[in-house]
């Protein structure tokens, strides 16, 4: 079987950080390939008050999951979601991870599910 590419938003990856035992079984699920958008990598290094162990949690799963850089065709796609889909009032990061996974072809987290069916529909 081959195995699925999926791209984890932050509310997962926040959801791993915290311990939910949820996530940390998919972390483990040996028929998933799994991404960030280093748009999350940011988010998650960005939190006040980050703890010294909570910034060793997130290098830890930084370094268990591939991460995807913004380029110049993310960043198109980003601004056609935005452009086609104001009246959702998506946020610029969320339209970026969004991008992410329709230019990339990969599944997403339910948090952003919606949002990139509404970029295939744009397509």
């Amino acid at each position: 079987m081959a195995r699925l590419s999926y791209l984890l938003d932050t509310d997962w990856l926040i959801d791993w950080i915290e311990g939910q035992p949820w996530a940390r079984t998919l972390m483990w699920d040996s028929d998933l390939r799994l991404y960030c958008s280093n748009v999350s990598r940011k988010e998650l290094f960005a939190k006040r008050g980050l703890s010294d162990s909570e910034r060793q949690k997130i290098i830890r799963l930084m370094q268990m999951v591939r991460i995807i850089n913004v380029d110049s065709t993310i960043a198109a796609a980003a601004s056609e979601l935005l452009q086609k889909h104001k009246h959702r009032h998506l946020r610029v990061d969320d339209a970026l991870i969004a991008a992410t996974a329709w230019v990339k072809h990969l599944l997403c987290s339910p948090a952003i599910e919606n949002t990139t069916n509404l970029s295939q529909k744009s397509s």
